[in-house]
């Protein structure tokens, strides 16, 4: 099995570049939440890497984000497949290299004020925070001077 990682700042346009590749997706805010950003990691580790590698179906709740405030909603089920893309911030992280087959980092200057079109001006308080913790996470992580294709959202 191949997996791809679509990875970089919010807002960016990793998930419309990853909707393109006309593969199954897993997006990392299924995981996520503001107060948890990346600490997530094990659950789709164990839920849905491990068991596709092994060819066997995946599973995982997903964060329901419709009242502003996630919360855990319905289960997901990921089939077997050849490839799949793991999709968000983070995805690519220095931890999941021993299964990815491609990293994709996906970027754009205007990153903050996207996210904020894309998720409304009441977010904005929550997405500069969000912002400082990228910049934080991929300074150390050095996610976008790993990846194998730079592109601009």
């Amino acid at each position: 099995m191949r997996i791809i990682a679509v990875d970089g700042p919010s807002g960016a346009g990793k998930s419309s570049y990853a909707a393109t590749l006309g593969l199954p997706v897993v997006p990392t805010d299924h995981f996520a939440t503001w107060e948890d950003p990346v600490a997530w990691w094990p659950r789709l580790v164990h839920g849905v890497i491990e068991p596709l590698l092994r060819g066997e179906p995946g599973r995982y709740r997903r964060m329901d984000w419709s009242g502003g405030v996630p919360v855990l909603g319905a289960e997901v089920l990921v089939e077997p497949t050849d490839t799949l893309v793991v999709e968000g911030v983070s995805s690519g992280r220095r931890a999941a290299s021993r299964w990815l087959s491609q990293l994709v980092w996906v970027d754009a200057p205007d990153s903050l004020e996207r996210a904020v079109r894309r998720d409304g001006e009441a977010s904005r308080a929550n997405l500069v925070r969000w912002k400082e913790f990228e910049r934080g996470w991929f300074a150390v992580d050095r996610t976008r001077e790993r990846a194998d294709l730079v592109l601009a959202g």
